[in-house]
Parts: C-alpha cells; structure tokens; sequence
C-alpha cells in the first residue's frame, strides 16, 4: 500500500470513528515517560549532571567560557608544528654542515662523480641523482662506484638516489626531484644546516674548508636565492599559459606542452622568479615540506603547469611567507655568463672566462663544458686538487709519492681556510650590506 492511500485510509478511519484516536490514552503513559528520559539524558549531556565512571566531577556548563583567551595557540596542531620546527638544533657554536644534491642525465655519471670529489667533507651530506633518461647501466655504475669507494663507505655521508625520476628543466619533474633530495636528507640526517643544489655542469671556485669557515660566522637563518617579481614579458610567457610537462606522465623525455588557453594571475600570493641554483636553510625547507600552513602546497600545485616552474617555486614560497621572507639575499652564489640579450641557457665557460670568476668571489660556477681545460686550471690554481679530493684540514695523510692525503682523516671540525674564503667574506660583506638587503622580496 502506498504512503498517499495509507493517509487516505487514516483519515477515513478517523471521520467514521471520531474520539476513538484520540479517545484511546494508553499511549500517553509510554510518551511522558521517553520524554521524562529524555529530558535527563539530555540535562546530563549539557549540564553535567552525572559524574563520569572514573569518578572525575565534570565541569559544569555555566564555567565554560567560550571567549578566546589572549594565547589560544595550544588549542591548535598549528602551534605544535611551529614549535617542533623552531626546536633547538644541536649547538650552533659547531661549524655548519651542508647537504648537496648534484644531478645529471645520461652521459652525466663521471661528471657527477668530478663535481663530488671537488665539493666533499666528511662533514657534508651528499645526495646523487641520475635521472631516468640515462640508461640502467650508467645509474648502476654510479651506486657501485659510490659503494666501492673506501672513504664513502667509511663516512657514510654519499647516497645515491634509487628511484630515479625523468625530469624537465622548465618544468615541475625538477622540483618534485629536489624536493624528494630535501625529504630524504630530512629523513637521513638531523645535523645540517644548508641545502644546496648542484648539476653536473657544476663546479666550486672554493675549497670546502673555505666555505664551511666562512659560513661558521654567518647567521643560520639566511636563505641565499636570487630572486624579483615576476613583471613584464616573463609574466606573460610564464605566469599566463598553462604548460604540461609530459615527464609527469611519460617514460621518456620531452619539452613542456603549452595549451591554447591562459589563465588569469593568482590574488592571494605575489609570484616571484629568479635562479633555480639555490642555498636554502633547514628550517625553511622543513617548511616547505611538512608547513604548518597550506601555502607551500598551494604553491606548489599551482607551478604544476607553471613555464619555468625551478625559477619560481621557492622564490614565491620564501617571498611570500612573513616568517622567511626576511632571510632571503638575493644572490645564487654562482657565477654564470650569459648572452646580451640573454637566452634560455647560460654561456659555456672556458680558460677565458677564469679571471671573471675568481673576480666574481662566488663560490660556484656554471655551466662547463665536460672535461674542459678550465676545470683542470681550477683544480690546480685554487682548490690545490692533485688527488680525488680537494684537500682541507681533514686530509692528514702524507702526499710524497703521489700519495693521497684524505686517506687519513682527522678533525672533521677543523678547517685550513685559504684565498678561496677571504673572496667569499667579500662578497658576503656585499650581499649583508643595508643597501642589498633592503632589495629582498621586493
């Protein structure tokens, strides 16, 4: 029977027989008493009526009060996340540690390998990809080499990345890359300070006891990334189409495709641009990864399809978050030649381009050809390179013979500082100036 003739029945029903549905009050008894049960249950509830079975007295409801207190942050996980990423380290009186990543394709593994021996430290942390463009073979022979190696083994401070990753310059495959690199080493290791990305086109223009210290009387809060707002014929080209890096879904290497549409710019965060070689600390990566805020992923998702997107991710997190966005030197600590005007890659270095770097006081350079001269000049003339490591204070070993010197290790903590720091205090000098500084995020 359907709901409407069982209405209609009812109703019949109760004009043949008036007062015998309502006439009938035996029903009233079972209805006082569930409203009666009801009324307790739901006193109990709201005003604490009972005690709970653990004999703890309930707060009564007129105690309560529900206006904010002045320092309501502990009612949040927000402010629990804040204060794990503001937890102390482990003492800052210790010189610094960096992690690197130094990535390549194919062709690329002895390159990596030369960027590697250039920029070790016992110190340091290490972290090598090779991406999938470059065959099995080449990636398994870059993990034996690293595994092979006595001083790696002992240390234990060199990975290799297992899972390798296809990735696009221009588009997000490389920063999803880098921040995989970030993760791991967040996993890893605890104790290190600076993140650093390298390519196998790169090379130091310093010893690492240079570097470290010179970075041993810097603040650890400072973010190195060259970076301006997106304006002008950028804004459009980048910011505007939609690209698609096929790298996100394809198995082998191909350009960024661009649709016919374009998008309107962004309201709630400034874009910003700059370099994608980078010296970022700990705690704004960790931000970047594991933020208490939504931004960073928000970011993120829009450089998916952002032309570019290494030039601009970071830059526009940094740039836009109160916290760090007074920590970042616009500089990318590299020298780089480029055409007038320039072009989508930077010049190739060679022996001509060697006073202009030494001049330059950065402590990296790109973009080198492979086994050009200049590289062997550059491990001769300044990082004093004759064996597989550029030498530092660590190195106690003898070096008649031929012999190398970082075979034996000491004090990772003691550092032997040579020409190579007073040109990177120099140009530190320079970028901490109040006039360089008041350039940030602007």
């Amino acid at each position: 029977m359907s709901i409407k003739k069982a209405f209609v029945s009812m109703r019949k029903n109760g004009n043949s027989h008036p007062g015998r549905l309502f006439g009938d009050r035996r029903w009233l008894i079972p209805f006082f008493t569930s409203l009666l049960v009801f009324l307790i249950l739901f006193s109990s509830a709201t005003f604490g009526v009972f005690t709970s079975s653990y004999g703890v007295e309930k707060v009564p409801f007129d105690t309560v009060s529900y206006k904010r207190p002045e320092n309501s942050n502990g009612y949040f996980v927000e402010s629990d996340l804040k204060k794990w990423f503001n937890r102390s380290r482990y003492s800052e009186l210790e010189p610094p540690r960096l992690a690197y990543l130094i990535s390549g394709t194919k062709g690329d593994s002895q390159r990596m390998m030369r960027t590697l021996q250039a920029v070790y430290h016992p110190r340091n942390q290490y972290i090598l990809h090779l991406d999938l463009e470059a065959p099995p073979r080449e990636r398994l022979m870059l993990g034996v080499y690293v595994k092979s190696d006595l001083t790696f083994q002992e240390v234990g401070n060199v990975r290799v990345m297992a899972q390798s990753n296809l990735v696009t310059y221009k588009g997000p495959t490389m920063i999803a890359c880098t921040l995989q690199a970030i993760a791991i080493m967040l996993r890893e290791s605890l104790e290190w300070d600076w993140f650093i990305n390298l390519s196998a086109s790169d090379y130091p223009l310093v010893t690492q006891d240079d570097l470290l210290h010179v970075f041993s009387n810097l603040s650890r809060n400072l973010n190195f990334i060259e970076h301006t707002r997106l304006t002008g014929w950028k804004m459009n080209s980048r910011a505007k189409p939609i690209a698609i890096d096929p790298g996100l879904y394809l198995s082998k290497k191909s350009d960024l495709s661009l649709t016919t549409q374009r998008r309107s710019l962004p309201t709630s965060f400034k874009l910003f641009t700059g370099s994608a070689w980078i010296m970022l600390t700990r705690s704004f990566l960790e931000y970047c990864i594991m933020g208490w805020e939504n931004l960073p992923r928000t970011i993120l998702m829009y450089y998916t399809n952002f032309v570019s997107s290494p030039e601009g991710y970071f830059h526009t997190v940094i740039c836009n978050t109160e916290e760090f966005q007074d920590t970042a030197i616009g500089h990318d600590l590299h020298y780089i030649a480029w055409d007038n005007p320039p072009r989508q890659h930077p010049l190739s270095l060679t022996m001509k381009d060697f006073d202009k770097m030494v001049k330059s006081n950065a402590p990296f350079a790109r973009k080198f050809a492979r086994d050009d001269p200049v590289l062997d000049k550059i491990d001769k003339e300044i990082l004093n390179r004759t064996s597989r490591f550029a030498p530092g204070a660590w190195c106690i070993g003898s070096s008649g013979n031929g012999s190398d010197p970082c075979s034996v290790r000491g004090n990772y903590s003691q550092f032997r500082p040579g020409p190579g720091a007073e040109r990177l205090q120099e140009l530190l000098q320079s970028l901490l100036s109040e006039d360089f500084r008041k350039k940030q995020c602007s």
